[in-house]
């Protein structure tokens, strides 16, 4: 038995914004894992530094997860899981294990640009909607990349 949802967004409004955060889930979930392989796999001078610092981000990213699905299923939509359905949601490419620190930064900031892109993507619905939970949630959303990309950037030393 299903009842309806009828907190003062239409069903259209629901769906498009659900439709959103499952693409942000997913692209979230890429990154995750990505930072969480780089964070065992990196190797060099600042080791123990970027180890750190991947590790940071992913525990964020890996908090942020649930959020952002609870925000689906609170939408009244079905929370995308799996890896084959993240896949055909993401467009964050896997990483390569065997590159340098100064590639996985590289490629790690470039994907934190991508959900940024992805979190901004789904802001026009959110706000078309009068769906202010979501609005929060991905204003939290973009500090955190922005924030992320920066400090990878920053430890590639540039801006």
């Amino acid at each position: 038995m299903s009842l309806r949802i009828d907190t003062g967004i239409d069903t259209r409004g629901c769906e498009d914004v659900a439709s959103g955060l499952s693409r942000l889930l997913a692209d979230t979930y890429a990154v995750y894992l990505k930072t969480h392989g780089y964070h065992w796999n990196v190797r060099g001078p600042n080791f123990a530094s970027l180890h750190a610092l991947f590790m940071e981000q992913y525990t964020e990213m890996w908090n942020a997860i649930d959020d952002i699905a609870e925000r689906i299923k609170a939408l009244g939509a079905t929370a995308p899981q799996g890896y084959r359905t993240f896949a055909n949601l993401s467009g964050i490419q896997d990483g390569d294990p065997e590159q340098d620190a100064e590639g996985m930064l590289a490629e790690l900031s470039t994907d934190h640009e991508t959900l940024i892109r992805s979190a901004r993507a789904v802001l026009p619905a959110a706000q078309q909607a009068g769906d202010e939970v979501t609005t929060g949630l991905i204003t939290d959303r973009l500090t955190a990349h922005e924030k992320h990309a920066w400090m990878l950037r920053a430890s590639l030393g540039s801006r």
